[in-house]
């Protein structure tokens, strides 16, 4: 390890996990890495872990833990001024679940001791160009939301934003070539109604974030389209 590289016990996502599973009466025996994925800047990304814990049961947990702390899922609507229509900005990429395009909503890890509203602003303005500040987002859930609880600390935040602009404007965020390199995405930006993103989407956080949404701003006769 370089001095530059964060240690995995120093790692704020780590001690974060490690808390919550001492805080919940579980007693860790020992734990083993096997990989550790870090940023550029010498930050854990995530980590495979394998971990030998006790449970206030008298049980061992099982082992295989894929480590990779909170991340955040922002859902952009853009309504046309002239007509009302409403649209989302999904992402288009390739990812490693069965190496097809996906269609996702934007999102990003939260990384050491940041906000998670910062850093959905942040992500929004990498992966769609939209600039937005984080006290214009809008929280979707109170409690953290854990997609794998068997496998994984991995804790999402959800947000979302409305937008009135003019059509053009609308579809000016249509097929734009976003992602950064030093990590690995292309992405291109995809404009489209709520009902057809819900169809294109088949990310578990996404289809979620629909219902979160929809049921926040009260439009249950979208949500009965989905």
């Amino acid at each position: 390890m370089s001095k530059h590289e964060e240690a995995l016990q120093d790692a704020p996502k780590f001690k974060f996990w490690k808390s919550q599973m001492e805080s919940n009466g579980l007693k860790i025996n020992a734990i083993n890495d096997f990989y550790i994925r870090r940023r550029h800047n010498g930050e854990v990304l995530f980590a495979m872990l394998e971990v030998d814990a006790d449970t206030p049961e008298g049980d061992k947990i099982p082992p295989a833990l894929f480590l990779k702390g909170h991340a955040v899922c922002m859902l952009v609507a853009l309504i046309d001024k002239e007509t009302k229509q409403k649209y989302v900005v999904l992402v288009r990429q390739r990812r490693i679940a069965d190496g097809s395009h996906t269609y996702e909503h934007p999102a990003g890890m939260v990384d050491a001791s940041d906000a998670p509203d910062e850093v959905a602003a942040r992500e929004l303005g990498e992966e769609i160009g939209l600039t937005v500040t984080a006290d214009e987002l809008t929280k979707l859930n109170s409690q953290l939301c854990y997609p794998s609880t068997g496998t994984s600390d991995e804790a999402m935040h959800y947000f979302y934003v409305e937008r009135e602009m003019s059509h053009d404007e609308i579809m000016s965020f249509h097929h734009k070539d976003m992602g950064n390199q030093s990590e690995h995405e292309r992405i291109t930006t995809v404009v489209t109604s709520l009902p057809e993103a819900h169809k294109l989407v088949n990310n578990v956080n996404g289809l979620l974030l629909h219902f979160f949404y929809l049921q926040h701003v009260g439009d249950y006769e979208t949500m009965k389209l989905l």
